[in-house]
């Protein structure tokens, strides 16, 4: 039973990449925010472009949530340019 489950969701996994449910449809699906005051209500800590970026601005009280997809959609509120957007 469980090698059928996983053939089964292997070949869901196959035939869904292919149809856009890769990186390209989260790229089109990032949201931009019109302020950092929207932006923080869905991500406390702000976005950052990756994992391993670090804040140039000083000590911040929570965590930027990672996403290079969704930082593009909303470097504009990047103001110090330390890729990451909207850090509290």
């Amino acid at each position: 039973m469980k090698k059928k489950l996983a053939a089964v969701l292997a070949a869901a996994l196959f035939v869904a990449l292919p149809l856009g449910l890769s990186e390209h449809a989260a790229a089109k699906a990032a949201k931009t925010y019109k302020n950092c005051t929207e932006l923080n209500k869905d991500y406390k800590g702000g976005v950052a472009r990756s994992d391993s970026t670090k804040n140039k601005g000083g000590k911040t009280k929570y965590k930027p949530y990672a996403s290079k997809e969704l930082y593009d959609a909303n470097k504009k509120l990047d103001g110090d340019k330390d890729q990451i957007a909207c850090e509290r």
